[in-house]
């Protein structure tokens, strides 16, 4: 088990383990990785984008329903990653693929980002309900520069709940300032939640193509991922989790 540390930089986000307090995940100290489904070694520098089956037709109005039920229900079996947090990185990859393939974005990294900074939104037994919330609400450290980044309040407490100081959000841990200029409404509802999968991980797409360009080259893709955060063991985190489960994928649906 390795040791979970991440510290945020610039823009994007910041995992450091768990406390829950009165309803709401706090990412607080650092914790001990719980055992993965997916082994994360051998290590890869970067994580090239990962097929993913679409469905014949969507039946939902957002991302959760663009890749196919089968294919959700087999590679959620073979890489541990919960079936509501997979369509919504299978569903935004494939709808930013529609929408700007130049950004070359995989729903494989999508899933290593998910992976280090909330575990797919069931960091210290969260989950992610059916709606695509997180439940509890997740709402990282502040950040007033004691042990991380020294980003000061920009929201009043309107997305992060505090007036004092910054906290990354959502199961995708998006600071403030990063949702308001990449918020959206990924799953069609009407509201733009960072507390929900599908809005982060869209906004978290949109961010990451337009910092990395072209991701489906090296410099691309490491560049999208340092502007996340620009720790050196988070991006080889991030790289490990999006081979493991792209591996895990391609042995659970061969020929897809």
């Amino acid at each position: 088990m390795r040791i979970l540390w991440r510290v945020l930089v610039a823009v994007g986000a910041t995992v450091v383990g768990v406390a829950v307090i009165v309803g709401i995940v706090i990412l607080a100290a650092p914790q001990q990785r719980h055992d993965s489904s997916v082994s994360s070694e051998p290590r890869a520098s970067w994580a090239p984008a990962a097929p993913v089956e679409r469905a014949a037709t969507n039946s939902t109005p957002g991302v959760a329903g663009l890749a196919a039920a089968d294919w959700i229900t087999k590679v959620s079996a073979a890489t541990g990653i919960p079936a509501r947090a997979l369509e919504a990185y299978a569903g935004v990859a494939i709808q930013v693929q529609d929408a700007n393939p130049a950004c070359g974005i995989g729903w494989d990294t999508l899933a290593g980002i998910g992976e280090v900074e909330s575990r797919h939104g069931t960091i210290f037994g969260g989950k992610i309900d059916r709606a695509g919330l997180a439940t509890p609400p997740i709402f990282g450290v502040p950040l007033d520069g004691t042990s991380f980044a020294n980003v000061p309040d920009s929201d009043k407490g309107a997305i992060d709940g505090d007036a004092t100081i910054d906290r990354a959000v959502g199961p995708m841990q998006l600071i403030p300032n990063s949702w308001r200029n990449w918020h959206t409404d990924g799953n069609g509802d009407g509201v733009e939640d960072p507390q929900n999968i599908d809005d982060a991980t869209m906004a978290a797409a949109h961010y990451l193509c337009r910092a990395g360009k072209a991701l489906g080259a090296e410099d691309g893709w490491r560049t999208a991922v340092r502007a996340y955060n620009g720790s050196d063991q988070y991006i080889a985190d991030v790289a490990g989790y999006a081979t493991s489960y792209a591996s895990a994928a391609a042995k659970a649906m061969p020929g897809k």
